[in-house]
């Protein structure tokens, strides 16, 4: 099986398998069989994909219901720090962290499902990051967790004075401010 647990119940790192020859590779980045194997029935709806150059930090950010988001995440170019903290207030793990590098090499995807923040850092020059969601995006239901809570005590691997983060970032609530996510996790 290509998945394998975190320690945080319900979030996986999906490894593909890699077919490589003098010609390249190849690999299934999604196959919904396989996934529906490892308990994911998500049907993803959006996809969305971003160019950001080193230092740039994205998150921490969620959605309330009923527009809470699953999220398959990977990088088609370069290599980021992706990060998702546990929000789910019944969950063993509320308030925990986890953090692995993806990368175009390594081909890592990271299953993120609803209930959790989620954030990444660039830490090569540039990186085209992708992602699916199992719901639509509504700005009217996103919220978000401050970078650089001292609660989460989230290791970015990049000075926090040499970070490339969105004023609206910046301004987000700590962890025990953040909005409750009434979340239907099914």
């Amino acid at each position: 099986m290509p998945f394998i647990e975190t320690g945080i119940p319900g979030l996986l790192v999906f490894e593909p398998k890699v077919w490589e020859d003098e010609r390249g590779y190849f690999f299934e980045a999604f196959n919904e069989r396989i996934f529906k194997e490892a308990g994911i029935e998500r049907p993803f709806v959006q996809d969305n994909q971003a160019r950001s150059v080193r230092g740039v930090l994205r998150g921490l950010h969620y959605q309330v219901a009923p527009y809470s988001q699953a999220k398959l995440v990977r990088v088609l170019e370069g290599e980021v720090l992706d990060v998702a903290v546990d929000l789910r207030d019944d969950s063993p793990t509320y308030g925990e962290s986890f953090n692995l590098i993806l990368s175009a090499e390594n081909k890592k995807q990271l299953y993120v499902p609803r209930g959790f923040a989620h954030g990444y850092v660039v830490l090569s020059k540039t990186a085209e990051f992708f992602y699916k969601c199992d719901n639509f995006y509504a700005r009217q239901e996103e919220g978000g967790i401050l970078f650089n809570d001292p609660t989460l005590k989230i290791d970015w691997q990049i000075p926090e004075s040499d970070l490339i983060i969105s004023d609206k970032d910046r301004q987000l609530p700590t962890f025990g401010k953040h909005r409750t996510l009434e979340i239907a996790y099914g």
